[in-house]
């Protein structure tokens, strides 16, 4: 009946939220030591020099 609905309503919301805390932690936890990473080994991640759109984009020839 409906307390059996309210009960498993209940249930998956608590697993619903358990599952999305520990998702975020991983998540959290993945990042940190991507982020260590780059900051200890920085000549593995030089920046590029920027580019101007003219240099990205092809010259524009008009179809006459």
């Amino acid at each position: 009946g409906v307390h059996r609905q309210i009960l498993f309503t209940t249930v998956g919301w608590f697993v619903g939220y358990y599952l999305t805390k520990r998702t975020e932690y991983i998540y959290a936890k993945v990042d940190r030591e991507l982020f260590e990473y780059v900051r200890h080994h920085p000549e593995d991640f030089k920046t590029k020099e920027k580019k101007r759109i003219g240099e990205l984009l092809e010259d524009f020839y008009p179809v006459r």
